[in-house]
């Protein structure tokens, strides 16, 4: 793959070694970049014309390393008031307590404790304070709320008065005339601005008002419609961000109120609400711990210690923006908003903006490389008239004579000389980026993928290797008990009647240890919906067994009240179990275990037998658990056993036990491939990308849904995660090409492939997580992509992408944009630069020879408009087309301007340079032109022949490689609407505006030649892409099929 973008590259044509500079200079890594290349790259930029538009869109250092600082100042403080308050307090007597006394707007409200005062328990973490209020069951007294039901909906918008909004300090957004100020910050717009008013005062005085003044006022208002045009575009643009950021923060938590277990957002969490937390949760507010199971809080983001702190009810406080490693459990709300620690940390985090994409900071370069060559042509042009004015000056002896209309001509090569700066200086590249970027990311967002850094979106559409998960990603995670074998009996649950048949043959015994496996054992719920009716909430695959029990006549509350549970051990991805111990009603304990069947089965040496009996698991038994096992797995199940184990008393350490367990049942469960699935993973095989499913699961599932899916082939292998991890770096080197599936794996499996193939075999990957567990995988891949239903908070904030619907296809479209992204960018460069070579040299060639340029300031703005504001508009927001998936991705490292995109740069400029050339020189005699206004019939021609050649080159721009160039177009509004208007304003500017523009109305033939000569650069761009310039086989650049011959190639 990299020696194919070698090939492709320029680097082999020594056009301003523009290759090396790049990579020297503009390189940095798409992910986590060095604080080292970000300064390099912002050092070697020299020649901008407005720093605030340019670099709107890069992080700021400075105000990044200030709001490091002051989170280190918060963190810093927070972990004093953690670890040191214990010794602290023992310094602290009851007299130096602050005391507070309860307002009239708090007592009136019916509350009995000042924010300030819960604020100061928590936060001070004063176990001493809590009891005087007589504990969580007091605060919740005292905030009027009920520790059962929750709270009411009727008393939210007081509480809110009251206590506060769970909202944070946010930085007013900008509004348009902020966009507008920053575009009049363009130095070289500024100098034209003053030379406009200058040219105004002096015309006007030479030759009188008003038609002393129609030179400046015509650039005065180009300016003006260059800064409202460019305004509009990038006010739109930060609505787009504004947008997504708006979505980012889109926090969903499980809370009580109204007595119903329902989904609120954190923003409308109140001081009283009864918060339901799990792991990779995010602690939404400061609160108290009400009840819960080895729950364990990650405070890092808060005090920097990577230390778990377990929370109950002896360490009860629970602060805002912290996240439940492990474990389950309740809290009472205490404090919201700027009211909380997080609060204040959320006002340093926005400081300094996202880093810059890879994209951004290459086109940086090129801007840089591009903007000297046109400060060197604009100095010389002004050098060459300047002089040439001087010389004639000379010859005619009037050297020691200066009128105000001498200053006049010399302004005016001055304003020449700046705007050529304006069209060199080709500041749009690096905010094309961004403007593509924008416009791909608002079209993912409602494609059902969200993205939360930029960068994410142009790296995917270099992704070589997706490594995704299989529940939920790949199937529908819409879970039903399929299978259950039982008492040695295989049955197939189809609804009500299979289950009372099943029921009909099992014992009382084995039904009521069955529903006690599962409702006892699980971190799930049933609830009371408003409707009155049971939902189950809960992950899909728990979902699935209170489903089973209930259709079993089973009583989730009932089962609860008879047992009380003494501890519980939630499932993780690394358990791959879940354990629980109860009292039982007739006195006693019982363990309860479920989860993956391998591991399961080893803990068990009894079974439930025909006769609903505990006999030892033999041999043989054991050979049929495992054969059911299989099966189930073959047929695509999602195997899972239950067990349990009686115990006289309680454990003596912290762990249940791990073995000496009764298998009850071994339960299959149905999870479907989702729907165009296999289609989606088709194409990314087509387009070079290799698909890899990472999965918990048992293996044989796992290839049963793989080969659905057409990610497993005949030639593919499937391995196990231990067998994995025992590998040696040599033999992962030789196995790791051929691996499809991963079975049984850890998220270590996961994070260690990940940076195997990016490592060893320098693959661009994208990896799927959803646990807590994945966030170093997604941290550590290339493009990080949580699930956004079945993601928790934690995967969230480590990715760089949430699909939001959990669907592959949802992936693929995401990389289908990153290449769009990455092709349009292209195109837009390819037509910028021609732009820009042919504006350069026309002037430059002209001034050196008849001693004036053909473009005057005012149309060189115009210029500048159509390739920059308009041009990005148009080339750099093209939807994808289908042909994009069907090439490789490209690879790291590969050149950015190839040599498909000189070769058409280089043809349309010759064409362009020779038909201008022909018609500034010698076109008064093809054109016959004849009388006073020769000369500027014949500038606006060539001014009029010049944008209609550009429109058309746009046109070209739209593909590089195939013939056929208007494909879609008609689909894109956005190209069509620029196309139109720009052809209008063109005609307005010749035929109605001659005035401001120094341009006459031209006959219906010129304007019809004009056409032509535009028309002729498409086939002078059919003939140029038939010139090869790639070595070996000739490949398609931009996705579609590799170019042929003749009729083929259109």
């Amino acid at each position: 793959m990299e020696l194919s973008e070698k090939k492709n590259s320029f680097s082999a044509l020594p056009i301003f070694g523009m290759e090396k500079i790049l990579k020297e200079n503009f390189d940095i890594q798409s992910k986590h970049p060095s604080q080292e290349a970000l300064r390099k790259w912002r050092s070697a930029v020299s020649i901008v014309k407005n720093r605030r538009r340019r670099f709107r869109h890069t992080a700021d250092l400075e105000k990044r390393d200030e709001a490091e600082k002051k989170k280190l100042g918060i963190q810093e403080k927070i972990r004093v008031a953690i670890y040191v308050q214990k010794a602290a307090l023992q310094f602290i007597n009851a007299g130096n307590r602050v005391e507070y006394s309860l307002s009239d707007e708090t007592s009136k409200a019916g509350y009995g404790i000042e924010p300030d005062e819960l604020v100061s328990i928590v936060r001070g973490r004063d176990p001493k304070s809590l009891q005087q209020h007589g504990g969580v069951d007091g605060i919740a007294r005292k905030t009027g709320v009920s520790l059962d039901s929750g709270v009411n909906s009727s008393d939210i918008p007081l509480r809110q008065k009251i206590y506060g909004f769970n909202r944070y300090v946010e930085k007013p957004p900008r509004n348009f005339w902020m966009f507008v100020w920053d575009s009049l910050q363009d130095l070289t717009l500024i100098i034209l601005m003053v030379c406009a008013v200058v040219s105004v005062g002096v015309g006007i005085a030479t030759e009188g008002w008003p038609k002393g003044m129609y030179d400046g006022l015509g650039i005065i208002l180009s300016i003006f419609l260059v800064v409202m045009v460019t305004a509009i575009s990038d006010y739109k643009q930060s609505l787009q961000f504004r947008d997504l950021d708006r979505e980012k923060k889109k926090i969903f938590v499980q809370v009580t109120r109204n007595g119903c277990r329902q989904k609120v957002s954190i923003y409308d969490l109140v001081v009283g609400d009864i918060v339901h937390l799990s792991i990779g949760d995010q602690v939404p507010a400061d609160g108290i711990f009400i009840s819960g199971y080895s729950l364990e809080i990650d405070e890092s983001s808060l005090s920097g210690e990577s230390e778990p702190v377990h929370a109950n009810t002896e360490k009860p406080f629970l602060l805002s923006g912290t996240k439940v490693q492990d474990g389950s459990g309740k809290m009472l709300v205490t404090s919201v908003g700027m009211r909380t620690e997080w609060g204040r940390l959320m006002e340093t985090l926005s400081e300094g903006g996202e880093d810059e994409t890879p994209l951004q900071v290459k086109l940086n370069g090129v801007a840089t490389i591009i903007g000297k060559i046109g400060l060197a042509f604009a100095i010389l042009t002004f050098l060459v008239l300047t002089v040439r004015f001087i010389v004639e000056k000379a010859l005619n002896n009037e050297l020691t004579k200066w009128s105000s209309s001498d200053a006049l001509e010399l302004l005016d090569y001055f304003a020449i000389a700046v705007t050529i700066i304006v069209v060199a200086v080709p500041e749009g590249l690096p905010l094309a980026v961004t403007l593509s970027l924008a416009f791909a990311m608002k079209k993912l967002m409602n494609d059902k993928a969200l993205v939360r850094h930029l960068s994410a979106c142009e790296t995917m559409g270099s992704a070589s290797c997706i490594c995704t998960d299989k529940t939920g990603t790949l199937t529908t995670n819409h879970m039903v008990v399929d299978k259950i074998s039982i008492c040695e009996e295989t049955k197939v649950i189809l609804g009500n009647d299979s289950v009372d048949a099943m029921k009909s043959v099992l014992s009382k015994g084995v039904q009521e240890i069955l529903l006690q496996a599962i409702f006892l054992n699980t971190g799930s719920e049933v609830v009371k919906g408003k409707d009155g009716k049971n939902n189950i909430l809960g992950t899909p695959t728990e979902s699935a067994l209170l489903e089973f029990g209930l259709l079993m006549g089973g009583d989730f509350d009932a089962q609860r009240q008879e047992s009380k549970i003494v501890k519980v051990e939630p499932f993780n991805s690394v358990r791959k179990k879940m354990s629980v111990l109860v009292t039982l009603p007739t006195g006693g304990f019982r363990g309860f275990c479920k989860g993956a069947s391998e591991i399961i089965v080893t803990m068990c040496d009894k079974i439930v037998d025909k006769n609903g009996e505990p006999v030892p698991l033999s041999e043989e038994r054991m050979k049929n658990v495992m054969d059911i096992i299989n099966e189930f797995a073959c047929e695509a199940l999602r195997t899972l056993c239950l067990a349990f184990k009686d115990m006289e008393k309680t454990l003596n350490g912290d762990s249940l036990p791990t073995d000496g367990y009764t298998l009850v049942a071994v339960i299959g469960i149905k999870d479907p491939v989702r729907p165009g699935v296999r289609e989606a993973v088709e194409t990314c095989l087509a387009s070079g990308i290799t698909v890899r499913m990472v999965t918990g699961d048992n293996i044989n599932t796992a290839k049963a849904i793989a080969k659905e899916c057409g990610i497993l082939t005949d030639d593919g292998l499937a391995i196990e995660g231990p067998e994995f991890r025992s590998k040696s770096s040599e033999e992962m080197k030789k196995l790791i090409p051929r691996i499809q599936v991963m079975a049984r794996s850890l998220p270590l499996d996961k994070h260690t492939l990940v940076t195997k193939l990016r490592n060893m075999f320098g693959e661009v990957v994208a990896v799927t997580g959803d646990g807590t567990n994945d966030a170093p995988a997604l941290h550590e891949s290339d493009i990080g992509l949580a699930m956004g239903i079945a993601g928790t908070e934690v995967a969230k904030e480590n990715a760089d992408v949430i699909i939001m619907d959990d669907n592959f296809t949802t992936i693929v479209n995401v990389a289908r944009w990153g290449r769009a992204v990455y092709i349009n960018i292209q195109k837009f460069v390819q037509f910028q630069l021609t732009v820009n070579i042919v504006a350069l040299i026309i002037n430059f060639v002209s001034a050196c020879i008849s001693g004036s340029a053909p473009l005057t300031a005012v149309q060189l703005l115009w210029v500048n408009m159509i390739m920059d504001t308009l041009g990005a508009l148009a080339l750099a927001t093209e939807p994808p087309n289908d042909g994009l998936m069907k090439r490789p991705p490209v690879g790291r490292g590969a050149s950015f301007i190839t040599r498909t995109m000189w070769r058409n740069i280089i043809g349309q400029s010759i064409y362009q340079l020779a038909v201008l050339g022909v018609l500034e020189f010698d076109g008064k005699r093809l054109l016959r032109l004849t009388g006073s206004d020769a000369t500027a019939v014949l500038n606006t021609f060539i001014f009029n022949t010049f944008v209609l050649c550009q429109v058309f080159n746009e046109i070209n721009s739209r593909d590089m490689e195939r013939i056929n160039v208007f494909r879609g177009m008609f689909d894109s509004w956005v190209f069509m609407a620029v196309m139109i208007s720009t052809v209008a304003f063109q005609i307005i500017i010749i035929e109605f505006l001659g005035t401001f523009a120094s341009t006459v109305p031209l006959s219906w033939q010129l304007w019809l030649l004009s056409i032509l000569i535009g028309f002729l650069s498409m086939i002078v761009a059919v003939i140029i892409k038939f010139i090869p310039v790639e070595l070996g086989k000739r490949k398609s650049h931009d996705g579609y099929e590799a170019l042929s011959s003749g009729p083929e190639q259109a």
